[in-house]
């Protein structure tokens, strides 16, 4: 007697941008090396065969989960373009709407773990460069009419908002959201042309 047994496709109870938002939390607290299947399940309340079954390996959820990371640091850019003035004041405004002053210091702190990550591995690397280039854009394009001048000022003033986050996480001058509001209009009034 043969028994025929129907394969049964087993539905997600979770999607998987769902599971990658709750898996950051849980990236964040251990680190990208701390974060084991198991771990990882705590934090979302799925049993580790369930991410394993997903991911197959560790080093591929950690790779997800950085990946879901930088897709919402693109949206969120992507929104912060559409709805930032003009001119210097709007470009200073989009940066500061990517750092919520609830958030700075969590993200000078826990933040550098993950780019850390970022930096060795290929794929996340490529993804923080492209977003870069989109960031250095949007800027430029406030910053200057000629698009290869507005291009050089938007890559500069992107390094001057990135070395002011750390120079703060340092100094801790002032409250983050002033200190870099600061330097960052500072810049503007010396590197821009009014």
């Amino acid at each position: 007697m043969f028994v025929y047994i129907r394969s049964v496709a087993r539905h997600k109870t979770i999607s998987d941008e769902a599971l990658l938002d709750g898996l950051m939390s849980a990236i964040t607290e251990h680190g990208p090396a701390g974060l084991t299947f198991a771990g990882a399940a705590a934090a979302v309340t799925l049993s580790p065969s369930t991410l394993v079954q997903r991911f197959g390996s560790r080093e591929a959820m950690v790779e997800a989960i950085l990946l879901r990371a930088w897709d919402r640091l693109d949206a969120a850019t992507s929104a912060a373009d559409a709805t930032a003035a003009p001119g210097a004041a709007g470009a200073v405004d989009l940066l500061m709407s990517l750092m919520p002053a609830e958030t700075v210091e969590h993200a000078m702190l826990e933040g550098l773990l993950l780019l850390r990550e970022d930096f060795r591995n290929p794929r996340l690397r490529a993804r923080g460069k492209a977003w870069g280039d989109c960031l250095a854009v949007a800027l430029g394009q406030r910053l200057n009419g000629d698009v290869q001048e507005g291009l050089r000022l938007g890559w500069q003033m992107a390094r001057v908002w990135q070395g002011a986050l750390l120079w703060w996480a340092f100094t801790r001058h002032d409250r983050p959201e002033v200190a870099i509001r600061t330097a960052l209009e500072d810049w503007c009034q010396t590197a821009v042309a009014s």
